[in-house]
This record gives C-alpha cells, structure tokens and sequence, in this order.
C-alpha cells in the first residue's frame, strides 16, 4: 500500500494488486462515459468547473479557525509560563489542555489546507497513520487532562485548605506522565493491527483527514480483531474519563450544596463553568461523529464530513475563548502580554486596570 489519494469529501487508499488495476481501468472507461453523460446534461462538467473556487472560498473560514486556535492557545500557554501568579495547579492542567488542542489542530493542518489551497490530494499510507495515531492520541490526551481539571476543581472545592498540597508540582507533572503513557500504550495496538489489513477494493472516505473507522471500512479482510480493539481502547479512555469526569461533578455538585452562605455557593459554581463548556465542547461533538458512524451509516457524505471537522476544530478554538472571557487571571494575563506590543491593547489594560466599565475584552483579538 503505497499511496493514499485523498479528496475532500473523500479519500482513496491505493494500495493495487494486478486485479485492482484491472478494476481500476474497467472503471475509469466507464467513469469516461459518464463523464460524456454529464456533460450532454451540463451538471458534471459545472461541478468540476466550480470545484477550485468553492475549495478556495469555503477555506477562509476554516483558515479563521485554525489562525484563532493556533494563536489562542499559543498565547495562554505562553502567559501562563510568563506569569508567575498562574503558577499554580489550575493553570497547569489549562496549559496541558492548551497543548492537547495545538497538537489536534497541527496533526490535520496540513492535510486539511493542502487539499483546499494545493489540491494535495495524496499521502502516503504510512503517514496516513501516522495522523491517524496522533489525532486518537491528542484526543485522548485531552480527555485525560479534562478529568484531571475535574479532580483538580473537586480537590478546590472540597478540601481548600489541603489544596496546594495535595496538587504539588511534582504530583501534577506526574499526571501528565501518565497522560501521555496512558494514551500512547492504548493507541499503538489500535493503529498497529491497521498493517496486517489487505486493501483491495474501491477506497472511499468521507474526511479530510485520515480516520480509523474510515480506514478499516476499506479493508477487504476480517476486521473484527480491529473493531474489538478500537472499541475498548476508546471506551476505556475516553469512556472512562467521561464518567469518572460526571461522577467528579456529582461530588463538587454536593460539597457545593452542602455550603450554607449563598454567595460562597455560587463563588464555588463559577469556579466550574470554564471547565464545564470545555467537557461539554469535547465531548458532544466526539459521541456525534462516534453515532453517526456507528449507528446512521446511510448518513450524507456532508454529514459525516462537517461532524468530523467540528470535532477536531471547535475545541481548540473554543478553549481559549472559553477559558480568557470566563477566567479573570487568564484574561489580565492575556491582556498584560499584548500590553506592550499593542497600543490599543495597552489602553484596554490601564482601562481593566482601572475597573473602568468601559472594557471591551475582544478588542485584543482584532
């Protein structure tokens, strides 16, 4: 298997034995007279025409996307190891989350711009997998340090005053550890079984990127040892940390209950609501792409194509919105940063400074 051409709506894994060729060459005449067909009608040949325009157009919005996450999440890793007041456990676990969603963004950047700006439509097999494992390892990299913040807010609620000793520097860079340990045993089996797979037939996928499900619906031979070691890969990561991440708030949710004063009660609430938006972000888009291929598998190809895409681009775009508007620190850090290389982030900064009302927080993002 030595190539993977890859479309937009589709990607085609060649990987040709004689028969294949064969196959291949009966279907490219017939693929010809189709093509008479429909430029007698008028309908292919305009598709074919458009296709470049609407590839170029329809990738500004997506170059947005990537522009904001990149540089969103760039900059918080880069306040909160600039600003000695963000060291502390919290900030940590948002520096790792920021991490997770570089490492998600850059695995599909090239794959992604390179089809709609280049019309890169090939990549090797070996490559394919490659970002196939480093999209499954950042996603469950994510999902681990998303249930570490859950603990991390549970610890700060419940137990105060034993906060910063409980969550130690050492304690935390052991976690991420075993993040990354964690992530990289249960994933390299899962991308691993992928060689032994036989390619033999039409290769058809309906993403921008190379997924595992799309993969192995293309192999010609036995994939039920695949399958079964996909599933309990996924369902003993991101499974897990999801209910252990809702049994971690059912707990905050009666610490929190339990406390008499109501404004330490919703001081405690709002503590949550940045890290609650970023499961809620994660997670829904991951169980509709993971439905949609399950269980709605007459789906659209547009279907499959826009889930995919929000799954992968909407968290690191949304984190560092999140986490700057609804976090005081991360906000006057942010801000403190573009202070000196920005004149109208620096009024913004004397104006925050001065509790002025007059504070437009996303004038820095322009």
């Amino acid at each position: 298997m030595d190539i993977i051409v890859c479309h937009y709506m589709d990607k085609v894994i060649a990987g040709k034995t004689d028969e294949d060729k064969a196959n291949e060459t009966e279907a490219t005449k017939r693929g010809a007279d189709e093509d008479m067909l429909t430029d007698a009608v008028g309908h292919g040949t305009l598709w074919e025409q458009h296709r470049g325009f609407f590839f170029k157009w329809i990738s500004i919005p997506f170059c947005f996307l990537y522009v904001t996450a990149l540089s969103g999440n760039s900059l918080i890793l880069f306040a909160i190891v600039t600003q000695p007041s963000l060291h502390e456990p919290m900030y940590y676990f948002l520096s790792m989350l920021s991490t997770t969603d570089l490492g998600l963004s850059i695995s599909t950047l090239v794959t992604m711009l390179g089809i709609f700006w280049f019309n890169a439509r090939e990549i090797s097999f070996n490559a394919c997998l490659s970002q196939m494992f480093f999209i499954k390892l950042f996603t469950v990299m994510e999902s681990s340090v998303l249930l570490a913040m859950a603990f991390d807010r549970f610890v700060a609620i419940s137990n105060p005053l034993r906060y910063a000793t409980i969550l130690t520097d050492s304690r935390i860079a052991q976690i991420a550890g075993a993040i990354v340990i964690r992530g990289t045993l249960m994933l390299t089996p899962m991308v691993a079984l992928l060689k032994r797979l036989s390619f033999c037939r039409g290769h058809v996928l309906h993403h921008s990127y190379c997924f595992h499900p799309d993969v192995m619906k293309l192999s010609c031979t036995d994939t039920r040892i695949n399958n079964a070691v996909g599933l309990t890969a996924m369902i003993s990561t991101v499974g897990v940390d999801s209910i252990l991440i809702l049994f971690s708030y059912v707990l905050i949710i009666m610490t929190v209950l339990s406390i008499v004063s109501p404004e330490e009660r919703t001081k405690a609430f709002s503590t949550c609501i940045s890290h609650v938006g970023a499961v809620a972000i994660f997670y829904i888009p991951l169980i509709s792409l993971s439905f949609v291929h399950r269980f709605w598998k007459r789906a659209p190809p547009y279907a499959h194509t826009m889930i995919a895409n929000t799954y992968l681009l909407i968290p690191p775009v949304m984190n560092p919105i999140i986490y700057s508007v609804k976090t005081k620190q991360i906000r006057r850090a942010m801000i403190k940063i573009l202070h000196s290389s920005s004149p109208r982030a620096s009024l913004l900064y004397h104006l925050y400074n001065n509790k002025s009302k007059l504070i437009f927080v996303f004038q820095i993002h322009v």
